[in-house]
């Protein structure tokens, strides 16, 4: 027990340290030194948040240029200071070898909540682009069946629909309008909206860009495809609704119409029992 409290303190310790070194990053240059120091800190940051992975998670998540990696950071850092004063009061009470286990898992667990926390974002905008792709797809091939570039079907999607997938697709357009090769925008637009869908349509543009086959007909295919899959995907969560449907019904209901019953049965007991 008191291991496990020294080890729970020591967290504390070197996560507080941890937070003043990343809190430097976040000062005004007139407080945190040189532009130097600066660029060295801002450096080093940077380096930590890419070898965390916390670039990719906001990527994924839609936050890039909108949240700052050194705010992840100290994210990470405040949630594993937390988990490490409840491990600080939990590690004591807890029984036989427990207590190493909760003051090392309690700050791990910490650390790991805001990554927690953006794949389940990144999961949630993926869910919702999947969604809008379909009829996206169909107003997008309509617009290429009418001789206009698949630049310009970006464009009107942009326009016509909200969501993340009107946001990927307008700031495609605004790098092409910026001068960037089409090929570029394409690769960057997977980057940030990773997954087999999105791919599948920028392949077939640029499929279509290299070798000169009909787009609409290849796009028209493509949503028909997501249809079905989101079908089935509908389909299967049914299906594995009813079994949790039937356990509510047997362990909920039946019980609370047989108390129903035995409760009117004693209820008028001296009825019943007075005609015998």
């Amino acid at each position: 027990m008191t291991a496990a409290a020294l080890l729970a303190g020591l967290a504390v310790l070197l996560a507080c340290a941890a937070w003043r070194e990343l809190a430097a990053v976040l000062e005004r240059p007139s407080a945190a030194g040189t532009p130097a120091a600066i660029s060295m800190r801002s450096r080093r940051a940077a380096a930590t948040a890419l070898r965390l992975g916390v670039p990719a998670r906001l990527r994924r998540a839609g936050l890039e240029g909108r949240v700052p990696l050194a705010a992840i950071l100290l994210a990470k850092l405040a949630c594993g200071a937390l988990g490490a004063l409840v491990a600080l009061a939990a590690a004591p009470a807890a029984p036989g070898r427990l207590p190493l286990v909760v003051a090392l898992g309690l700050p791990a667990a910490g650390f790991l909540v805001p990554d927690a926390l953006l794949e389940r974002m990144a999961r949630r905008r993926h869910r919702h682009l999947v969604g809008a792709l379909p009829d996206a797809l169909d107003l997008l091939a309509v617009s290429v069946a009418a001789g206009r570039s698949p630049l310009a079907g970006f464009s009107q999607v942009a326009a016509s629909r909200g969501g993340p997938l009107s946001r990927e697709l307008a700031v495609a357009v605004a790098e092409v309008g910026c001068g960037e090769r089409q090929a570029t925008a394409l690769r960057r637009l997977r980057e940030r909206a990773p997954g087999p869908e999105l791919a599948a349509v920028c392949a077939a543009i640029e499929r279509s860009a290299r070798l000169g086959s009909p787009l609409a007909e290849q796009l028209h295919r493509q949503g028909s495809s997501l249809r079905r899959a989101q079908r089935r995907t509908v389909e299967e969560r049914a299906a594995k609704a009813a079994p949790k449907i039937q356990l509510v019904v047997a362990l909920v209901l039946v019980p609370s119409v047989l108390l129903m019953i035995v409760a009117g049965l004693v209820a008028n007991a001296d009825r019943l029992l007075g005609g015998f």
